[in-house]
């Protein structure tokens, strides 16, 4: 799944012209290196967003096929303090 639709399907990021726009602005990484919105997820990918006073990483758990409801977004994904 592309990263853009991840962070639209999962409610990291409320829209998904919302998520191009940041990952054209550099404050998206994958794995610790600038993504690109077509960039192709796979479990266990580390996504760290920079927001304006703090940086979230997020470990992917699991990419669904198609949208999910909000109450199992949360189920994709896990918050982490540490990046590897």
């Amino acid at each position: 799944m592309r990263l853009d639709k991840f962070l639209k399907v999962s409610r990291l990021i409320k829209r998904r012209t919302v998520a191009n726009d940041i990952c054209d602005s550099a404050r998206v990484f994958v794995n610790k290196n600038p993504a690109k919105p077509a960039k192709q997820l796979k479990a266990g990918d580390i996504i760290s967003i920079e927001y304006k006073n703090s940086t979230k990483n997020y470990r992917v758990l699991v990419i669904p096929n198609t949208n999910v409801s909000a109450n199992s977004a949360s189920e994709l994904y896990e918050e982490t303090d540490i990046v590897e």
